[in-house]
């Protein structure tokens, strides 16, 4: 299953950039399916998760009975909602140290009391999904927890930017979880967290936050 996804991912990546190199227009009909296994030396069914991959978020567009065609490249007032549906798990992540970094820090100096109670019951909802394997439920508590971390920043351009950018975030999330590691291997880290966000502590806060994403960026490398 690992192998099979890693091949899924090295196909998009293969079409994308013959796309971005101009081999493959705007306008233009990708060859067809069986033409595309031949070429990639891939099955059907990779073949098809990466054409439906790519056609998600609006590279390509599929039309039934005809073709697979190459759609004009977003224009530069593109809804913030439909780019990020065309984020690759590492923009994903460089964009979320960027800002939970600075989410963590913040956090630490300014929040009160009723986000301590959201933190602590988003870490408690976490752990609990996860001892219960649920990996679904784990990664809404997770994702709960970081957005309750924004709103303790009391910066609501900062909250409302952590939120757009929460759905990437959880295909990414479920993609590196589901191939690598479950969020349990980060459980500790994120208490880590709330306790430095409980101390008002911002340098143990923000080092808390980076131990997490160093340990994805670890895995990522992978």
């Amino acid at each position: 299953m690992i192998r099979r996804q890693q091949l899924v991912d090295q196909v998009i990546e293969h079409l994308r950039a013959r796309i971005s190199a101009g081999e493959f227009p705007p306008g233009a009909r990708l060859p067809t399916e069986p033409q595309l296994m031949e070429l990639l030396g891939v099955g059907r069914s990779t073949v098809r998760e990466a054409v439906r991959a790519l056609a998600h978020s609006g590279l390509l567009e599929v039309r039934q009975g005809d073709g697979t065609y190459v759609l004009a490249p977003a224009s530069a007032d593109e809804p913030l909602a439909l780019r990020l549906r065309r984020a690759q798990v590492h923009e994903v992540h460089e964009v979320r140290r960027a800002l939970e970094l600075e989410i963590a820090r913040l956090a630490a100096m300014r929040r009160d009391e009723a986000d301590l109670a959201a933190l602590q019951a988003a870490l408690s909802a976490r752990g609990a999904a996860l001892a219960r394997g649920e990996a679904d439920a784990a990664l809404t508590a997770d994702l709960a927890f970081h957005t309750a971390l924004a709103d303790a920043t009391h910066n609501s351009v900062l909250a409302d930017l952590y939120r757009a950018f929460a759905p990437p975030m959880r295909d990414a999330l479920a993609a590196l979880w589901a191939a690598f590691e479950s969020g349990a291997a980060t459980h500790q880290l994120h208490a880590e967290l709330v306790a430095a966000v409980v101390a008002a502590d911002p340098a143990r806060a923000s080092a808390a936050a980076a131990a997490i994403l160093d340990r994805h960026s670890a895995v990522l490398e992978r």
